[in-house]
């Protein structure tokens, strides 16, 4: 055997250990670039001069990326009340300040074009007004409904797919079929709601989805299937303005003794 082939080999046997350290140099300084990326306090505080120089009474501001938020929060906190940062959705709000890095956006504004931009530091500003936000005609939450079979609706805040949101919670058993009845709910033009699967600890430990339909005058008019990793899920039907009996029903699968929470909230608007 010549020297050459018994080299080959050893050259053959060293070269995922050679793999392994490139990868390792690699990742130390993508983690090194990453985190100098980020925008420091001085940047952030910039960007909340910009937001409290300008806000009003009733705006919506808003972080993007989502992991960002806490940061946002730190400096702009006291601006975003409870109701704000449970919101259902975005939809009714006239003004929404978007505060970001990297070049991302918060999906409250997606596809909208901001009246406002300050771009001169890390932090990009954005203000983003709407000639005609949604009018909320009524809400779930300011109704006591009537539950069959008779059981618990708790009106709460909860974490749904890592948000904070408020809504009516209510737990049922794998198998079985809930109605909760809003017998005079004034609609208007649209039913707008979100259903989802509150608490991480849940979603760990019992995986079965959860389902959702909506009944106006005996008829199905929306349905939605909340999953554990769906988050918070939209639905939405159109409606004759008026006052009506709205159900909603909902049901899961799952073993027998099982118990999935749901938590859902709706609103008519026009």
């Amino acid at each position: 055997m010549s020297t050459s082939e018994a080299s080959a080999p050893r050259w053959l046997a060293a070269l995922p250990a050679v793999l392994l350290v490139a990868v390792a140099a690699w990742e130390t300084c993508a983690t090194r670039r990453d985190a100098t990326s980020v925008p420091g306090d001085d940047a952030w505080t910039a960007a909340e001069a910009v937001v409290r120089a300008q806000h009003q009474p009733g705006d919506l501001i808003v972080f993007a990326p989502a992991w960002v938020d806490p940061v946002g929060r730190l400096h702009l906190g006291d601006l975003i009340s409870v109701d704000d940062a449970g919101r259902m959705d975005a939809a009714r709000y006239a003004r929404v300040w978007e505060l970001s890095i990297r070049g991302d956006h918060a999906p409250e504004v997606a596809g909208e074009t901001p009246a406002f931009e300050d771009a001169s530091g890390d932090v990009l500003v954005r203000r983003y007004d709407r000639a005609a936000p949604a009018r909320v005609v009524d809400d779930v939450r300011r109704h006591v409904p009537e539950v069959s079979p008779t059981r618990s609706v708790s009106d709460v805040y909860r974490e749904v797919g890592f948000e904070p949101h408020a809504c009516l919670e209510l737990s049922v058993k794998a198998g079985t079929t809930m109605r909760v009845t809003f017998p005079k709910l004034q609609l208007g033009t649209t039913l707008v709601g979100y259903v989802g699967i509150p608490d991480v600890f849940e979603r760990r430990d019992y995986r079965d989805p959860g389902t959702l339909s909506v009944e106006i005058a005996g008829a199905t008019v929306a349905s939605a299937i909340a999953g554990v990793d769906d988050g918070w899920v939209r639905f939405e039907a159109a409606t004759t303005p008026g006052v009506a009996a709205v159900t909603f029903e909902v049901s899961t699968t799952g073993k027998p003794d099982q118990h999935r929470k749901l938590c859902f909230a709706a609103e008519a608007r026009e």
